[in-house]
């Protein structure tokens, strides 16, 4: 499997993708880094459980690597229908749900790390700044088991969800279509109305992870019989 996802990752590029997440974290961070003080002194949103720095540092991340996911989906997996290249691929001797577990969890791998390291650096920058940008060491809890935690499981969670985006994708026919399934996804889950908020919502993110499994398995129970598009 991981020399699937591997040649996965070389046939679509994936410097250009790392290059892309670099990018995406270096302006994340310039943007906390200019509001980190006045952020500070708003008080903790209980919503979000935690300070309002540490939740817009979680907040535009996830923002920013569901759309990316989307992105990956679109390329890796609707694109290869739209592109004919599956045929190829499915003209391997290999089974092709294995082909297509391979494309996804390149996408998620990718992802996940993609994420974790973003949140990580941004996290530690800002710690290591915080005498110049006027923050207090507990607006980020860095000694707190809990906070290395949620790191990893927000993660996993933001990137598993933007799964949904995958059946809509092959669905619709269109790599377009997965894209936009994925901002819509963002709308859902780091979107408020008000004060009404759906961020952190445990049962709700619980609901859209089953959901994104699903997705997932609907994807690749019939491969083996299925028409490609």
């Amino acid at each position: 499997m991981m020399k699937l996802i591997r040649l996965e990752w070389k046939k679509n590029n994936i410097l250009k993708y790392i290059r892309n997440a670099a990018v995406t974290t270096a302006v994340i961070l310039v943007f906390m880094l200019m509001t980190a003080r006045e952020l500070e002194t708003v008080e903790t949103v209980e919503t979000y459980g935690k300070g309002m720095l540490d939740s817009s540092v979680a907040l535009f991340i996830h923002m920013s690597y569901i759309i990316f996911t989307g992105v990956m989906i679109a390329a890796y997996i609707v694109g290869a229908y739209e592109k004919k290249t599956m045929n190829l691929m499915f003209s391997y001797p290999i089974k092709r749900r294995k082909i297509i577990l391979a494309k996804v969890s390149a996408v998620w791998i990718f992802n996940f790390v993609a994420m974790v390291s973003s949140k990580i650096g941004i996290y530690i920058v800002l710690v290591l700044s915080k005498s110049f940008i006027g923050i207090s060491a507990e607006s980020i809890p860095i000694g707190e088991l809990s906070f290395w935690l949620d790191i990893v499981l927000s993660s996993a969670a933001m990137v598993s969800i933007s799964f949904i985006a995958l059946p809509i994708g092959l669905k619709m026919k269109s790599s377009k279509a997965a894209i936009v399934a994925s901002v819509i996804i963002v709308c859902f889950t780091q979107g408020n109305i008000g004060a009404a908020t759906l961020v952190n919502n445990i049962p709700f993110y619980a609901i859209l992870f089953v959901a994104a499994a699903v997705s997932v398995y609907l994807s690749v129970y019939n491969a083996e019989t299925k028409d490609l598009i």
